[in-house]
């Protein structure tokens, strides 16, 4: 018997149509002022953000603190409203977009957060957690039941161990394997991971990741990775998208950002990466001073201030998102990747 909440969205548009298409996404924050500041200011935490996720694959986002990460994953699962961008799941628009309602669109994507505590109810049992939703949904008891099982059982935890505990009675890795279980309840296609694994201790953590690994291969799953450890991006993702003050500064294939990073912001981040080889350790800082105030961003390049290779045009105009030597694929917005930019390093190497 077909336990699942409802069967998949039919998928139009075949492998090569990517599963979720975001263009000039953007959220400003009012900040409270003062009653005698006539013009209000907001906090520009996402900023024009567009990108693209193929289906079946991982898209890494990485960044500092502030970046506008995990409000642009709240965004893209409706958990707030954009103030403007456009949104495409499979083909078709979202909602206010005109397109699949919000309620289907709710579930074929589901979220994993990085608190597994206060992702659940501390009333509820763990078989009572991850049934919950079938149930509200209209799945009958005896088949949520069954799915709970199936899925506490597939997720690692012996049903009629764990199915009775409550989430205080649960560690970490073990609350987070019963939010995973939760979200595949659903039999999403498109899962958000927030920070998912950073509150887990290593041995843990890499086991959470392997079950990422293993269900995304069965379930034909496609995440939306969001995480500040660029070990952890690099072995989940297959694409990565670094952004900086609410802005994308670069994407392209997980080894292509690795191995040949073009914007020097990505290459300081990696630069500051812990390395157990004693010749490749890093002696000094990557990156000197703060990120930008967000309530009024700098004009041109929002890096420019803290990047040794700023010239006067990265302050006059801002960079384009392009591609790096003619590669669609990887994308990069540097004044130093584009020849016409006036840029006295232009289509020359960047070393930070």
């Amino acid at each position: 018997m077909n336990t699942n909440i409802s069967a998949h969205t039919p998928d139009r548009g075949g492998p090569v149509q990517p599963l979720l298409i975001v263009r000039d996404l953007k959220k400003y924050f009012p900040v409270r002022g003062g009653l005698l500041e006539r013009n209000r200011k907001f906090v520009h935490a996402v900023d024009g953000v567009s990108f693209s996720v193929p289906k079946g694959k991982t898209l890494g986002i990485v960044g500092e603190s502030g970046c506008g990460k995990s409000t642009t994953a709240r965004l893209i699962a409706h958990l707030m409203a954009p103030d403007s961008g456009t949104m495409i799941f499979d083909g078709d628009g979202v909602a206010e977009y005109g397109g699949i309602e919000l309620k289907e669109f709710r579930r074929n994507l589901q979220m994993v957060f990085q608190d597994s505590y206060a992702s659940l109810n501390p009333r509820l049992s763990i078989t009572e957690t991850i049934a919950y939703g079938p149930l509200i949904h209209g799945v009958s008891a005896t088949d949520a039941h069954r799915l709970t099982r199936d899925l506490l059982a597939r997720v690692g935890l012996e049903p009629d161990q764990f199915g009775s505990r409550y989430p205080h009675e649960l560690s970490g890795g073990q609350r987070q394997r019963v939010n995973i279980a939760r979200a595949l309840a659903f039999d999403p296609r498109l899962v958000i991971l927030d920070e998912a694994v950073a509150a887990l201790d290593k041995s843990v953590q890499a086991q959470v990741l392997n079950l990422l690994q293993e269900l995304k291969a069965e379930r034909q799953l496609t995440y939306l990775f969001i995480s500040h450890d660029l070990h952890v991006v690099h072995y989940l993702s297959d694409h990565v998208m670094v952004m900086y003050l609410g802005e994308v500064v670069e994407t392209g294939p997980v080894e292509r950002i690795y191995g040949q990073a073009a914007h020097p912001y990505t290459r300081a981040l990696l630069s500051a990466v812990p390395s157990m080889d004693p010749d490749h350790r890093t002696q000094t800082s990557p990156l000197n001073g703060d990120p930008p105030n967000p309530i009024n961003p700098p004009g041109g390049c929002r890096f420019r201030d803290r990047c040794s290779h700023a010239q006067p045009v990265c302050a006059a105009q801002t960079p384009a998102l392009m591609a790096v030597c003619g590669n669609v694929n990887h994308l990069v917005a540097c004044h130093m990747n584009n020849a016409l930019s006036g840029h006295p390093e232009a289509n020359q190497e960047i070393s930070v």
